[in-house]
């Protein structure tokens, strides 16, 4: 059995840098795989290994400056969800392109799970889901706005488009495991808006707290592993992974005259060109070539 723990924690590192090397050999010399980001303004990743890799990872991270109460969630595969283990170099660890957005300096008012529902009915209250399309395309929140951005770093331009339809209104923010909402309610601060909230934990956080009786969560949550997504519970939901274009897909999609395997599905066929797939074939062939000598090529993703 692995352990999925998910994290992400804004902090000062003066040379992030100095900090790699290090974490890269515990990680794996306790064979702990996944991918972790360092960058002056924190740390974020998803990694995954045995129970006790795991938590001497975790106690490496909290001994770092600034991270003794950092804050993780946790999952459990059976299968092994990443192939290698990266410690990356960023400028930050989530990348919304705004200089002036600092979390440390302040963010919106978190809301625990249990609240989230009634916040998010509130006829003054205006939900937005922050994530990325095709996140929100295969589960969201009932009645939360989809600004439509391919990436995080387009928010910021969406709010200044779209400010005025807020006028009056309380803003309540969420995303998968909560980082995302910190800058994002930093960044509305920012802009004037006084009455902010985020989701505590994010959807993650909420889907393992709430009973899908009592849920107001529509579909399933993308998550930045090899699940591909999640439901109540945490439970591994039926989506896969275009190895394309990197997009959650139903397997009966992959039955779709689009869908060629680690090449392209029917949402993004008409995305990329000829050469594209013939570069995506070799490689699917160089995958297979590899896995035939007992390697893995397995991608780490990070938490959002």
């Amino acid at each position: 059995m692995y352990t999925i723990v998910a994290l992400y924690h804004f902090t000062r590192f003066p040379d992030p840098a100095a900090l790699q090397p290090a974490l890269l050999a515990l990680c794996r010399a306790q064979d702990v795989k996944g991918t972790l980001l360092l960058a002056r303004e924190g740390i974020n990743g998803t990694i995954a290994g045995p129970r006790a890799g795991i938590d001497a990872v975790l106690a490496r991270i909290r001994s770092l400056p600034g991270c003794a109460d950092l804050e993780w969630k946790e999952a459990q595969s059976d299968h092994p969800p990443f192939g290698k283990m990266k410690v990356r170099l960023k400028k930050e660890i989530v990348t919304m392109g705004q200089p002036d957005v600092d979390p440390l300096a302040g963010v919106g008012h978190y809301v625990e799970p249990k609240d989230w529902n009634d916040l998010i009915r509130s006829e003054d209250v205006v939900v937005i889901d922050t994530r990325n399309d095709y996140e929100v395309a295969i589960g969201t929140f009932e009645g939360a706005i989809d600004p439509k951005t391919d990436s995080f770093r387009e928010f910021p331009a969406w709010w200044e488009a779209n400010k005025d339809r807020f006028h009056n209104k309380r803003v309540a923010m969420f995303c998968t495991g909560g980082i995302r909402c910190e800058k994002s309610t930093n960044y509305l601060l920012g802009q004037g808006v006084e009455q902010v909230y985020h989701l505590k934990g994010g959807i993650l956080r909420y889907l393992e707290e709430m009973p899908a009786d009592d849920s107001t969560w529509q579909g399933e949550c993308f998550v930045f592993d090899n699940r591909v997504s999640v439901g109540h519970g945490l439970v591994e939901g039926p989506h896969e992974l275009c190895h394309g274009c990197r997009r959650p897909i139903l397997p009966q999609d992959r039955q779709r005259p689009e869908y060629e395997h680690g090449v392209s599905c029917h949402l993004c066929i008409d995305e990329t060109s000829e050469a594209d797939k013939r570069r995506f074939r070799e490689r699917q062939k160089q995958i297979a070539l590899a896995r035939a000598r007992g390697e893995e090529h397995l991608g780490g993703h990070c938490a959002g």
